[in-house]
């Protein structure tokens, strides 16, 4: 592996009060991430809305669920500041064996996943390809579903600060928790994607993997982890059947359901949200710690 990427010095924002780490995942590869806590492993997986970032998704619930083991989550390949080799492919799958690859460069085996949108797609995914490798699940909005009229929006996005509110105002209920700060932080994050051409590029793969890469439920239907479901009755992104699909399906998962919430459950209800993951994870992990 190469370890002659030179470091950025890029610092993320004082807004999300969040220390950025640097890993050298691949020749050519330099992941971005923020680590919290100490334990049993939990990779935070976020989703993929217009200048997405692991600090933008998880900065509300990372110093509170690190109580709970050593949370790390990682700007996925082709989001946020991680840096791609030329020639980099996107996809679900690629996505997941990137998440693999960081395990492997922090010498963790086995791990859970906390999973956003396109995130829970991909811990499920992983699921599947990779399940000697996974402790649980928890999954929020669990991408891959059918198109929506949103998530249509989110295949041709407005890059400018007016259409990275309008996103964000359809991920939640109370529009008031969408600022002009967070939109301006969002709005340079997309900035970043398209200087690099990539914006483009990990749409297309993201919807071009809905269809030709559907999770396998027979595979799911075998799942022998604990999982547990979130989703917001208002999510006019990922719809609440999504879970209700998952739900019966999955032998091992229950659900939560948050009235008068969006698609960004763990921001829009951030202190109950980790209240619930919070209770799920010490449960599980103290029963398989036994």
């Amino acid at each position: 592996m190469s370890t002659s990427i030179a470091t950025p010095d890029y610092v993320t924002d004082d807004f999300f009060g969040l220390e950025d780490k640097w890993l050298p995942t691949a020749a050519g590869e330099l992941t971005h991430y923020h680590e919290l806590g100490e334990g049993t492993p939990i990779l935070f997986l976020h989703g993929s809305g217009t200048g997405v970032t692991a600090a933008a998704n998880w900065w509300l619930n990372l110093p509170e669920l690190s109580k709970h083991g050593r949370c790390i989550a990682i700007d996925s390949i082709g989001y946020g500041q991680s840096i791609v080799a030329d020639g980099t492919k996107y996809g679900i799958r690629e996505w997941v064996r990137h998440a693999v690859r960081v395990l492997d460069a922090l010498g963790i085996d086995k791990t859970w996943i906390v999973g956003n949108s396109l995130g829970g797609w991909l811990a499920f995914q992983f699921a599947i390809d990779f399940p000697e490798r996974l402790l649980g699940v928890v999954s929020m909005g669990t991408g891959g579903a059918k198109l929506t009229a949103a998530l249509k929006g989110h295949s041709a996005p407005t890059l400018s600060e007016d259409g990275v509110r309008r996103t964000l105002e359809q991920f939640v209920v109370d529009t008031s928790l969408v600022t002009d700060t967070l939109v301006s932080l969002r709005y340079q994050s997309a900035l970043n994607d398209t200087a690099t051409d990539r914006l483009a590029e990990v749409v297309a793969a993201r919807d071009r993997d809905r269809t030709e890469l559907p999770l396998d439920f027979d595979v799911l239907g075998k799942l022998d982890i604990p999982v547990l479901l979130i989703h917001g009755v208002q999510d006019v992104v990922i719809p609440v059947s999504r879970t209700w699909e998952l739900l019966n399906v999955i032998p091992n998962a229950d659900a939560h359901i948050f009235s008068q919430c969006g698609h960004w459950s763990q921001v829009e209800r951030s202190d109950e949200f980790n209240e619930v993951v919070g209770r799920f994870l010490a449960r599980h992990i103290s029963i398989r710690e036994r």
